[in-house]
């Protein structure tokens, strides 16, 4: 797409209302590769037509970075012009052969979008728009194709010659060359081209599905990285049989592969039939990978194989739709990791987690500059909108419709969707549109219009509720009211369809039946109340008490509740709540309570923050036998720095990391002999086995050692550091030694020196470990202004790349991005460093240097002195000329969200 600007030079932001359909179509695509590092000559042979619902036309074709060599049309010469970066013909018959022949050096693609080289192997990375630098093509994803692709290659550098489908030729060439034909029997759009050619390994695995159809599954990577991928095929055969058994969806290829890259600006790509993975989301082994390793892999290699039907099947009509398969694939695969679950605990674990990251991370981004719609109405540089909001929002926008329908509703949805729209590019419209149509009688379907501003209005919705007791009548009236606030472009909102999951407790934790006004029938457990005004009432009868009220259970709805519990109710709920989330949530409120009047009263890092109700709280959660580690281990983590800072109009980051701390410090002492018991009870968990339950204990024997650590701290006591230090030399499995590791770091103790010395030493050939290791120390809680020191030597270590988006990522996002008490210092020295790699890294990796840049997304609810030396430096960076699109969308956004 061309790079529109206006009169003063500033890129022109796209807009979904100017969405036009194509002028020409293009039905099929014939590419031949000749692979060099330096130059590599791409041969594009395409059969055209036009449009017949679009007026005549240029034919304009998108490029970028490109040496273009030759043009055919029918085979004889055509004219052609250049209008910025895109080629245009005239003149064009209704149908025709369109041949360009071009080159482009991969070797010096620091980008890392369309074809480059990473460790002499080539890879490709064509979404959103990086297909454009590998030839000139309509590049938008509702122009869909079939494509041939031949490639030629030296066959002892390139012995591994890989492209979507099926292989359907190979053989040898002069000069020591060799040639593979690959044919996608499918139509795609562009964004879903992939190639892969290097010397690579394979783990091979034949699965035959449900439906009798055999089936080659293969993860490809270096060699000496074969025995890192049990863990991933495993995980892709799962997800085979998942979504055959789950949506009746099968692989519908010969072959599905898997590569693994170690240079890669996302996490993974779901190019039909030969996936391109960050080796972060492949490679396992318990010497090197941690249970969060493990989880992840498995809901990445799920995600991207789910996409094979939402998002290659059916795809995006234009790219404001992304959510149509971003948030439909991301909610897929958090029902797959539920469903692989052995018990309800860990998929009530599994969703904490999802909704964790949603709070932490999407909430923030709700409220800032940033801000935008789950479908977004305009883009500078869509790379920028690969966010929390699509994905993990439009998840739960997804995860609504569901509890609006049922599963078994659901289901039926999703296979009218596929029905409809097979080989089509569609819109979110048109998703909703089939969920409703396959439920006619549900409430989706009667209040469908309404339900569609999730995906128009941007914002965080925020229920305010207020409960009342009427003992004469034995009724409690829950009144809600629902709002949400102003955001960029749109300042006022209209009444979301809001699904509330209820539940009514009595004051010993009992759960009562429920039976709503003007009802007969009472049901027990919970209750779904669907909001759809701006105010609303829902009275419950037959109640012999007040109750104490479960509101959003499951968190059914990606909202903010505002209810004034008293800590009474709070504690309750802690103890008693039958549900997970709102169990766990019980005690998230009372930690943010404590937190949020400690930093109005000035606490000092010596004055106790939690009162001795919540210790008692966290002491009987860490004795229940009945609950499993894993859910302990959540339960007894304190609100991060950055939720708590999202709950203050201004926020004084040094404060807030000063109260946290003290926080945790309270924990680990009043706690000790609890945590001690903690450890000992679950440090020995056999033979390593990365299941839930196996995970959960591991976790909290982590956690229980950072706490014995801290503790320590105080206490002078030695016995509990040196045996974290003997655990760390004799783990026998990576999540072990590496919480040990963490231990020591995070409670500043002066043995993590010889610790981290010796991590590295043991594991300086392995690149993902080492990022651990840089990762955690730029992450470390600071103390006195000493972590900015300590990366800026971090970035000066041999093993240190900033061009490696893995390792810039691990140091760099790691300390600004992650670790707020270090980055927000008085001095603004955190700032200037941001500056300084926000404007170097856009000059290697717009996309890397753009998402660094969102670092100081908030900067606006800083308190003084950091507000303004935090705008001083977005300014900065704004201010550099031939900044990318990328960077320049996010800090221009930033300073005029002041």
């Amino acid at each position: 797409m061309l790079l529109q600007r206006d009169a003063q030079g500033q890129p022109i932001a796209i807009r979904r209302e100017d969405y036009a359909a194509p002028a020409f179509w293009i039905d099929t695509v014939d590419l031949t590769f000749d692979l060099d590092p330096a130059k590599t000559r791409v041969l594009n042979r395409m059969q055209l037509r036009r449009n017949p619902d679009v007026p005549a036309q240029p034919l304009r074709l998108d490029g970028d970075e490109l040496n273009l060599a030759r043009v055919l049309v029918n085979g004889q010469g055509a004219s052609f012009r250049m209008e910025g970066e895109q080629l245009v013909i005239d003149g064009l018959p209704d149908a025709f052969e369109l041949e360009i022949f071009t080159t482009c050096c991969p070797i010096k693609n620091t980008k890392l979008m369309g074809l480059f080289v990473s460790e002499d192997t080539f890879f490709t990375q064509c979404e959103a728009e990086g297909f454009r630098r590998i030839t000139y093509f309509l590049d938008r994803p509702d122009v869909m194709a079939m494509y041939t692709v031949t490639l030629r290659a030296a066959k002892a550098a390139y012995p591994v010659l890989l492209s979507n489908g099926n292989l359907v030729e190979q053989g040898e060439l002069p000069e020591g060359r060799h040639f593979a034909k690959w044919v996608d029997p499918f139509k795609k759009p562009c964004y879903l081209f992939a190639l892969v050619a290097g010397k690579l390994v394979a783990r091979e695995q034949r699965i035959t599905a449900r439906n009798g159809k055999g089936h080659l599954l293969q993860v490809y990577v270096r060699a000496g990285d074969l025995d890192k991928t049990e863990h991933a095929m495993n995980s892709l055969v799962n997800s085979v049989l998942w979504d055959e058994a789950r949506f009746g969806l099968p692989l519908d290829l010969d072959r599905f592969m898997i590569v693994a890259t170690s240079d890669f600006n996302m996490g993974a790509m779901e190019n039909k039939g030969l996936n391109i993975f960050n080796t972060k989301y492949v490679l396992a082994n318990q010497a090197t990978a941690t249970d969060a390793d493990y989880s992840n892999i498995e809901s990445v290699v799920g995600h991207e194989y789910f996409h094979n039907w939402s998002g290659d099947r059916v795809t995006c009509r234009d790219w404001f739709q992304l959510s149509l398969k971003e948030g439909l694939t991301v909610f897929r695969d958090q029902e797959f990791s539920q469903d692989l679950c052995a018990d309800a605990s860990a998929r009530a674990v599994k969703r904490i987690e999802d909704v964790r990251v949603l709070r932490t991370a999407q909430f923030p981004e709700d409220a800032g500059p940033m801000a935008h719609p789950v479908r977004p109405d305009s883009y500078i540089e869509i790379s920028n909108f690969y966010t929390v909001t699509i994905y993990e929002k439009g998840a739960e926008v997804v995860r609504m419709m569901q509890t609006l329908v049922g599963r078994k509703g659901f289901e039926k949805g999703i296979t009218l969707y596929f029905e409809r729209h097979d080989g089509q590019a569609v819109t979110c419209d048109d998703f909703a549109q089939a969920i409703a149509d396959a439920n006619p009688d549900s409430e989706l379907a009667r209040l469908l219009p309404q339900f569609k501003r999730w995906y128009s209005q941007a914002g965080t919705p925020r229920l305010a509720a207020h409960g009342v007791y009427d003992a004469q009548n034995r009724s409690y009236t829950l009144s809600v009211v629902q709002s949400c606030p102003p955001t960029p472009g749109q300042p006022t909102k209209e009444p979301f369809v809001i699904p509330v999951n209820i539940g009514l407790l009595d004051a010993s934790g009992r759960e009562l039946p429920l039976q709503l006004e003007g009802e007969n029938e009472v049901s027990r457990g919970t209750r779904t109340v669907v909001l759809s005004r701006a105010g609303e009432q829902i009275t419950f009868v037959g109640l012999d008490a007040e109750p104490v009220p479960s509101i959003l259970r499951g968190f059914s709805a990606p909202v903010i509740l505002d209810f004034e519990y008293t800590d009474a109710q709070l504690l309750t709920l802690l103890a008693n709540d039958p549900d997970p989330f709102n169990r766990w949530e019980a005690g998230q409120r009372l930690g943010l309570r404590a937190a949020l009047q400690g930093i109005a009263a000035l606490a000092t890092d010596t004055t106790p923050v939690l009162n001795d109700a919540y210790l008692d709280a966290m002491r009987s959660v860490l004795r229940n036998p009945k609950l499993d580690a894993a859910f302990k281990e959540l339960v007894l983590t304190l609100p991060s720095e950055t939720y708590i800072s999202e709950q203050l109009d201004v926020v004084d980051p040094q404060r807030v990391h000063l109260v946290r701390e003290a926080m945790r410090a309270q924990l680990a002492t009043a706690l000790f002999q609890d945590w001690q018991q903690v450890y000992e009870e679950n440090h020995d968990t056999g033979a390593y086995t990365p299941d839930p339950t196996s995970s959960g204990r591991r976790a909290l024997a982590g956690m229980a050692l950072n706490f014995l650590c801290l503790a320590a701290r105080s206490s002078g006591d030695t016995v509990w550091p040196g045996k974290t230090l003997q655990r760390f030399k004799d783990a026998g499995n990576m999540t072990d030694r590496f919480n040990a590791l963490n231990a020591l770091v995070a409670s500043g103790h002066t043995l993590a020196a010889q610790a981290l010395a010796r991590f590295h030493a043991i594991f300086k050939d392995e690149a993902l470990v080492i990022d651990k290791w840089f990762s955690l120390q730029a992450g470390a809680p600071d103390r006195g202004g000493d972590i900015l020191p300590l990366v800026k030597q971090l970035m000066k270590h041999p093993d240190f790349s900033i061009k490696n988006p893995n390792r810039a990522r691990s140091v760099i996002f790691s300390y600004c991005s992650a670790n707020p008490g270090a980055f927000h210092r008085p001095d603004a020295a955190g700032y200037v460093f941001w500056s300084d790699r926000v404007i170097e890294l856009d000059a290697i990796n717009p996309q890397v240097a753009a998402r660094l840049a969102r670092a100081l997304d908030r900067w606006s609810k800083l308190a003084e002195p950091y507000r303004s030396a935090a705008r001083e430096a977005i300014a900065r960076v704004a201010a550099k000329p031939d900044l990318s699109k990328d960077t320049h969308e996010v800090v221009t956004r930033a300073l005029a969200g002041n």
